[in-house]
């Protein structure tokens, strides 16, 4: 197991042809047009995983990323994904989509609990621990720690995991459909979050 750290952008070729990838982001905050994208995490599910640090002042121009993660025929896997689309359309110009979301997923069928961040769903689906200690860091110093660049990697390696443990049980629970649909739907609420309804939900009657 191995984290690679890469600058600006991934080397051509990363990833074999069609393989879904598991993607994450860290950025300065959480106002993506305030604050900047630092890192972008990479997994297609095998044991390494690639980090992909961006500089302050970058022009984001990652042509091998952006092809990546632009593809319409490699799925992309998320915790959250709402905010990762965002971010990456906001700051690389690109829908990354198709989506595949694990958060979405356990909402519709872990409705016995309402914890579905991604250390609860690490303990009870795969029976892993995960450190969240550098959750709040400083993602946009000019070196990252190793506990950064852990806590980084974490946040992808497991996804194609609990992909593999959700997908059952949405099928058991005949929501996989309404799964599809929502995770259709997040580059557009991704889009309604950049151009200004955040926290407004436009379905509401009131």
């Amino acid at each position: 197991m191995t984290v690679h750290l890469h600058q600006e952008d991934i080397p051509a070729g990363l990833f074999a042809e069609g393989a879904s990838i598991a993607v994450d982001t860290e950025t300065m905050g959480l106002i993506t047009p305030r604050d900047r994208l630092c890192v972008v995490q990479l997994s297609d599910g095998g044991p390494d995983e690639h980090l992909v640090r961006f500089d302050a002042g970058s022009d984001y121009a990652a042509p091998n990323l952006k092809a990546l993660l632009a593809d319409p025929d490699r799925e992309k896997l998320y915790h959250f994904g709402r905010f990762d689309i965002a971010a990456l359309q906001f700051y690389l110009g690109i829908v990354a989509a198709p989506a595949w979301d694990t958060k979405i997923a356990s909402r519709l069928v872990r409705t016995y609990t309402d914890r579905h961040g991604l250390k609860e769903l690490v303990r009870e689906l795969l029976g892993q621990e995960l450190s969240k200690a550098q959750q709040s860091s400083d993602w946009g110093a000019a070196e990252l720690t190793d506990a950064q660049k852990e806590y980084a990697a974490s946040d992808v390696r497991y996804l194609h995991r609990l992909r593999a443990v959700l997908e059952p049980k949405l099928a058991r629970e005949g929501r996989a459909e309404l799964a599809r649909a929502c995770f259709d739907f997040l580059p557009h609420r991704a889009a309604l979050d950049l151009a200004g309804w955040p926290e407004i939900d436009v379905f509401a009657h009131a």
